[in-house]
């Protein structure tokens, strides 16, 4: 027990039935659970109580027109909560879930406005964890849940992230180990001509196109100014998966970013400043004894090891006392797309093309 919140461990493989019925419990009488997903740990609350959900955002600090998702424990159960499954979406389901997929589909009246932000549609998604399948199965409801993180914050990849961000503020948090796929759903708007993904994420837009065939893609890394009224999508509109030290993101050419950043470090230790890097394995030498802190996320050859452990290093670097991160680009293509939206975001528009 911290702050007042209990903390459950579980074996991932095979969690004990009574804590997650007491899990269920908690959800089931309005209040928030934390739980793993394949993604990030998610806040969940009954999806269908408009009380239960508004303490989402109390708790997290997110903007009221910042739309949530639900979270169902089988594709039969999102007519629960949307009015139709269009061909298309059903293809995608029998493809993709339990996955990292989320599809906006036309809401029923019965889905509070607090859940889709006032929207008539709402996004839903079947994760693929055993732990959460199980606690949505006993809640009985479909579950709202962002990310358990405070708002604006690196997505929490452990249950060590959620107790830093929102331990005191919630019931229960459920530990069932670091996620695996590390990064968000992707979200794909269903009710558009063709499908348009709102949100890149753990499904590639190449293996989306590769079900559907045409499939448009939003302006995902441009950020909806606060005046302009509810989004379709989480993470479209604010600032988002920032750590507290300022990060800058340095695209372009593997070898022409190394060579700029390599000067920045030096530019900035000249000048007094503590500098980090996150770099991939392969450059990750060529920082060594140049910047003060080295971090390497993962491997250009394996985007998804860079994708696992995105989150995690962000939040690494505000413990090492360093004044500015500089981060590589990645390429665009398959998994990368969804790791440069997140860079971008967490860059807060701090940009270099090298």
């Amino acid at each position: 027990m911290i702050g007042g919140t209990e903390i459950i461990r579980l074996d991932p493989g095979r969690p004990d039935m009574a804590a997650i019925r007491r899990a269920a419990e908690v959800i089931r009488a309005g209040g928030l659970v934390a739980f793993p997903t394949e993604t990030v740990y998610g806040l969940g609350a009954d999806g269908l109580s408009a009380r239960a959900v508004a303490r989402i955002f109390e708790a997290k600090g997110r903007p009221q027109d910042n739309p949530l998702i639900l979270h169902v424990a089988a594709p039969e159960d999102a007519r629960r909560v949307v009015l139709s499954v269009p061909h298309s979406a059903r293809m995608l389901m029998e493809r993709f879930w339990p996955g990292p997929l989320t599809l906006v589909l036309p809401k029923r009246p019965e889905v509070p406005n607090e859940v889709s932000a006032g929207l008539a549609t709402v996004g839903v998604r079947m994760p693929d964890n055993t732990i959460a399948l199980t606690l949505i199965a006993e809640s009985g409801v479909p579950i709202a849940a962002p990310s358990a993180n405070a708002s604006g914050r690196p997505s929490p990849t452990s249950a060590d992230h959620v107790i830093a961000d929102l331990a005191g503020r919630i019931e229960m948090i459920l530990d069932g180990g670091p996620t695996s796929v590390g990064v968000e759903s992707t979200v794909v708007d269903m009710t558009s001509s063709p499908p348009t993904v709102l949100r890149p994420g753990g499904v590639t837009v190449e293996e989306l196109r590769e079900v559907l065939g045409a499939v448009d893609v939003a302006a995902a890394d441009s950020v909806a100014p606060p005046t302009s009224g509810p989004v379709r999508s989480p993470g479209m509109k604010y600032t988002h998966y920032a750590p507290k030290t300022p990060v800058i993101l340095v695209e372009g050419d593997a070898g022409a970013v190394a060579r700029r950043i390599l000067r920045e470090i030096e530019m900035r230790r000249a000048a007094g400043d503590r500098v980090g890097v996150m770099c991939s394995r392969e450059t990750e030498e060529m920082y060594a004894g140049r910047a003060d802190i080295v971090r390497a996320v993962g491997s250009r050859a394996d985007l998804a090891t860079v994708a696992a452990a995105f989150f995690a290093t962000l939040r690494l670097f505000d413990t090492d006392g360093v004044d500015v991160v500089f981060a590589e680009g990645f390429d665009q293509r398959g998994l990368g797309f969804a790791i440069m939206n997140r860079l971008r975001r967490a860059s807060g528009g701090r940009i270099i093309h090298a």
